[in-house]
C-alpha cells in the first residue's frame, strides 16, 4: 500500500512539472512555427505587385475593469486573413510596437505567403506584458493583384477572476499615404 502511494506522489509530482513546461502558442501541432512554415525564402519583387499596404492593429494587453482591480491582463491574437479565392497574399513585416512606440520585436525575418482563403495567427500570451496598453502591430502586406481584400484583427480574451470572461476585437487599418 505504502508503495502504491509513493508511486501516485511521485506521478503527482511528475505531472505538475511537466504542466508548468512554457509552450510557445505559436507553433502548429507538429511544433514547428507557423510563420517559418510559409516564408518565401527571398526578397519580394515590388515591381510585379499590383497591391501593397501598411495596416495598424491595435492590441491590448490589458484593460482596466474596476476600482479594485486596477487592470487585467488579456491574451491577444494578431489574425491575418487572405479573403481571396485565387491569389497569395504576401507579408513582410510583422513588427509589434509598445505603448511608447518603440519596437518590442519582429516576427518574420523574410516574407511569408499566405495561400488563397489560408490565415495566419500569432499570439500575444497573458503574461507578455512588454507591449503594454497601447501596443499594436504594423503588418507590411502586397499582393500581385490590385483587388485583394485581406482582414487584419486582433482578439482579445481575459477574464475577472470571477469565472467571467470576455473578448473583443480590433480592426486593422490602412496607414499607407
Amino acid at each position: 500500500m505504502k508503495s502504491i502511494l509513493n508511486l501516485v506522489f511521485i506521478s503527482t509530482i511528475f505531472l505538475t512539472i511537466l504542466s508548468c513546461e512554457k509552450k510557445n502558442p505559436n507553433l502548429d501541432p507538429s511544433g514547428k512555427d507557423e510563420l517559418k512554415s510559409l516564408e518565401v525564402g527571398h526578397a519580394l519583387d515590388s515591381t510585379v505587385m499590383a497591391y501593397d499596404d501598411i495596416i495598424y492593429v491595435p492590441i491590448y494587453s490589458d484593460i482596466y475593469i474596476t476600482n479594485q482591480n486596477p487592470n487585467s491582463l488579456l491574451t491577444a491574437t494578431l489574425s491575418i486573413r487572405n479573403t481571396s479565392y485565387s491569389d497569395s497574399l504576401f507579408v513582410s513585416k510583422i513588427d509589434y510596437f509598445d505603448t511608447h512606440g518603440s519596437l518590442v520585436r519582429s516576427f518574420i525575418d523574410n516574407p511569408i505567403s499566405l495561400p488563397p482563403m489560408g490565415t495566419v495567427n500569432y499570439v500575444v500570451e497573458k503574461e507578455d506584458t512588454s507591449g503594454g496598453s497601447g501596443a499594436n502591430f504594423i503588418v507590411v502586406i502586397s499582393g500581385k493583384n490590385e483587388s485583394i481584400k485581406p482582414l487584419i484583427q486582433a482578439i482579445m480574451i481575459g477574464e475577472n477572476g470571477n469565472n467571467q470572461g470576455f473578448a473583443f476585437s480590433t480592426d486593422g487599418y490602412s496607414i499607407k499615404n
